[in-house]
C-alpha cells in the first residue's frame, strides 16, 4: 500500500538501494595486499601469527589498527527523502 505520491514498494526499494550503495562502498575500500609483516609497521611491535594468517597481507598490530579505525569520521548519509528539512541539516 502506497502512501501519498509513493508507489507500492518504494520504500522497500530505498532501502535495498541504500543497502547496495554501502555494500559497494564498503567492497571498493583497499584490502591489505601482498606479504603479511611480522612487526608492526607503527609501533614495531610483533604480530601474532594467527592475526598474520587471518589477514593476509596485514601490516599493523591490533593496537595501531584499532586506533587508526578510532580516527575514522563516519560521512553523512544520502538525502533520498529529499524534504526541506533534511536538506537544511
Amino acid at each position: 500500500m502506497a502512501g501519498g505520491w509513493a508507489r507500492d514498494g518504494a520504500v522497500s526499494e530505498q532501502i535495498e538501494a541504500s543497502i547496495s550503495d554501502e555494500l559497494a562502498r564498503l567492497k571498493a575500500r583497499r584490502s591489505p595486499e601482498g606479504e603479511s609483516l611480522t612487526h608492526c609497521a607503527e609501533c614495531d611491535e610483533p604480530i601474532p601469527e594467527a592475526r598474520r594468517r587471518a589477514i593476509p597481507g596485514v601490516k599493523l598490530c591490533i593496537d595501531c589498527m584499532a586506533e587508526r579505525d578510532s580516527a575514522f569520521k563516519a560521512r553523512g548519509g544520502i538525502n533520498r527523502r529529499g524534504s526541506k528539512d533534511s536538506q537544511l541539516k
